[in-house]
């Protein structure tokens, strides 16, 4: 599984949504589920998915799901 697939299966599990939702433009509470319970279960999917602990910084800037690969990417090294 790639990086990407790993990603947005954490978003299509975590939400209860098909992969058809999930896009770059996808942000928080722009879907009924991607409410404040629902991001800290993200953060740990997240978490779990590749291995990394989240800045509290992190948590509340991630607020789409560019900026969830964005920072995965530049402050975790992940690559996508």
């Amino acid at each position: 599984m790639t990086n990407e697939e790993k990603l947005r299966t954490a978003f299509m599990s975590t939400f209860n949504v098909d992969s058809e939702v999930i896009k770059d433009e996808l942000k928080y509470r722009e879907i009924p589920q991607w409410d404040s319970l629902a991001h800290m279960k993200l953060i740990a999917a997240l978490e779990e998915a590749f291995d990394v602990m989240f800045e509290t910084e992190q948590v509340l800037d991630m607020s789409s799901y560019a900026i969830a690969r964005e920072i995965l990417a530049k402050q975790h090294g992940i690559e996508f």
